[in-house]
């Protein structure tokens, strides 16, 4: 078994260490290559992960997490280091703070800045309870390497923030289906209006075939005949003119035919007829 690991398993020990010996001790000794025996802090690029992820990826820890971490340093931003990532960002709170030697006050032994993880981009990010100090030398010693130390802790969140963030998320999904319920209403009074159009034709339509029919004088049976072809009935009822039809009959061609003399003596003949047959059975 390796004895680095089984030494961090000790009942009771916990790496808590100063800012002081942060600085003065772990970082200094990792930008000079001057590893310890027993390797605790280790490197990693935490940019390329999502806080959650970073628990599991130190080497000890329970509520804080250390890291070595190089910089990224973007040279078209005024040299400021590259914080973003796949999921959000790390945004600075405050300036960076001085931090001094308890044994000599004016001696300065780096800086600390204070940072807060965004999930998401501009320009609505979310704020999380993930918290990043990052130690590193004063800018005016120089160094071998660009390296800070970076300490990762999720921050204690009251209720009444929880009951903020949760309020604010209601808020973002109802604004997102606000657009999608408008669209269906809008689409549902469409359909409306296409229908109350459509019924409306459909009226005009049987209209115009009731005084097309009354005024050919075709009977009610043969309305609904399948072979009854009927004319275009799209037409413009001021236009329709009903014709008017005479009650005299016998000005009539076809009753004229039926009344004629030709046909008054064939049913003279055919009554003769029937009378001889009587006559002689």
């Amino acid at each position: 078994m390796d004895e680095s690991k089984s030494e961090f398993k000790l009942p009771g020990f916990r790496f808590h260490p100063t800012e002081e010996e942060l600085l003065n001790f772990y970082l200094k000794k990792a930008i000079f290559g001057k590893f310890l025996r027993t390797d605790i802090i280790g490197f990693l690029n935490i940019y390329n992960h999502h806080p959650r992820e970073l628990p599991g990826m130190a080497k000890i820890g329970e509520r804080e997490w250390y890291f070595f971490v190089p910089r990224d340093i973007r040279h078209g931003s005024g040299g400021r280091p590259k914080r973003t990532t796949q999921n959000g960002f790390w945004k600075a709170t405050g300036s960076d703070r001085k931090i001094v030697s308890m044994s000599d006050p004016k001696k300065m032994l780096g800086l600390k800045k204070t940072l807060v993880f965004y999930e998401r981009r501009a320009p609505r990010p979310l704020k999380t309870d993930w918290v990043m100090n990052e130690y590193r030398l004063p800018d005016s010693c120089s160094l071998p390497k660009d390296i800070v130390l970076c300490k990762i802790y999720r921050k204690a969140t009251s209720l009444k923030v929880l009951e903020q963030r949760a309020a604010a998320m209601e808020e973002e999904i109802l604004k997102v289906e606000a657009p999608m319920a408008t669209d269906a209403v809008s689409f549902c009074v469409q359909i409306d209006e296409r229908n109350a159009v459509f019924n409306q034709e459909n009226e005009d339509i049987l209209e115009v075939e009731e005084k097309y029919f009354d005024a050919t004088g075709i009977s009610r049976e043969r309305k609904t005949s399948p072979n009854l072809v009927l004319p275009h009935v799209k037409v413009n009822l001021a236009e329709l003119q009903v014709p008017t039809y005479s009650m005299d009959w016998t000005q009539d061609s076809f009753w004229t035919q039926l009344c004629s003399p030709w046909l008054e003596n064939l049913t003279t003949l055919a009554s003769e007829c029937a009378q001889f047959l009587n006559y002689t059975s």
